[in-house]
């Protein structure tokens, strides 16, 4: 299970925003990657416009949204994604999602009422969340938000839970102290300075602010400011998984032990490999 213990937060996951959810599930086939049949998105029991697709991982996933319908929800993620191709969510894991919601109205967030979310799958199971969004600007890298598992244990399945760890978000800003002070308020984390950026750091994960120059040495194709660069995904042998990458069509910089993928169009975003 990988619900926080009370009182911790974590990196929960990371979403790429695709324009065709068959498309990105024949790249993640080529890069050798587990992911979850399409699935649905209803909320308060109604469909939200979205689908999805996810890539399990040891610590946090990955997940794989497309905008199905002309819904508000769907609207957003499309107006998103008019900006670059790539990631555009990020969300904080909690166990207590209206504990997180209060806090971020009485911090000027503007939170959305609370939304339950759900989906099917397959087997008929149903799996179940509370998310907190906040108001559109509030955190304009992208969509950044808090997720509470309420059935967890059909989220993880051992069938689809990839070699991988989710360890580190890479958020582009044109003044990184500023940036950093206004998501440790958002997640009530203390930022401290490293190799040039601000680093926040969860019980599970960590998220590194800083001007696209800077996170140009941790990654290629680093979108402009505001916005969610990309992620290092650790893995038991990044060569190998950067080999992948290559023969999927990504392209990859060799940088010492570290590999820097930009992935191709159907997925968008970059990866670093450690």
């Amino acid at each position: 299970m990988q619900r926080p213990s009370p009182g911790d937060l974590c990196v929960d996951h990371l979403a790429h925003f695709v324009p065709d959810l068959d498309a990105a599930a024949r790249l993640l086939d080529e890069l050798g990657l587990a992911s979850t049949p399409v699935s649905h998105h209803r909320i308060s029991g109604k469909p939200s416009g979205t689908s999805n697709r996810c890539v399990m991982l040891e610590r946090g996933y990955l997940e794989i949204l497309c905008p199905t319908l002309d819904t508000p929800h769907a609207q957003r993620v499309r107006g998103l994604m008019a900006r670059y191709d790539g990631v555009h969510l990020a969300c904080f894991g909690t166990p207590d999602a209206a504990f997180e919601h209060q806090r971020l109205a009485a911090h000027g967030f503007e939170p959305e009422p609370m939304v339950d979310l759900s989906r099917t799958l397959e087997n008929g199971e149903q799996l179940r969340f509370r998310v907190v969004y906040v108001a559109p600007g509030k955190m304009p890298e992208g969509r950044v938000q808090y997720c509470e598992h309420l059935t967890p244990e059909h989220l993880w399945k051992d069938e689809y839970v990839n070699p991988l760890s989710l360890e580190e978000i890479y958020v582009v800003a044109d003044d990184p102290a500023e940036t950093a002070a206004r998501w440790a308020e958002f997640a009530g984390l203390l930022p401290r300075r490293e190799d040039g950026m601000v680093r926040l750091e969860t019980a599970r994960g960590s998220i590194f602010v800083g001007e696209r120059k800077v996170l140009s040495q941790f990654l290629d194709d680093v979108p402009p400011a505001p916005g969610i660069a990309g992620y290092r995904l650790g893995c038991g042998s990044a060569g190998h998984m950067a080999e992948r990458c290559a023969m999927a069509g990504a392209q990859v910089k060799e940088d010492g032990r570290r590999y820097k993928v930009a992935l191709p169009a159907a997925l968008g975003g970059s990866w670093l490999l450690a």
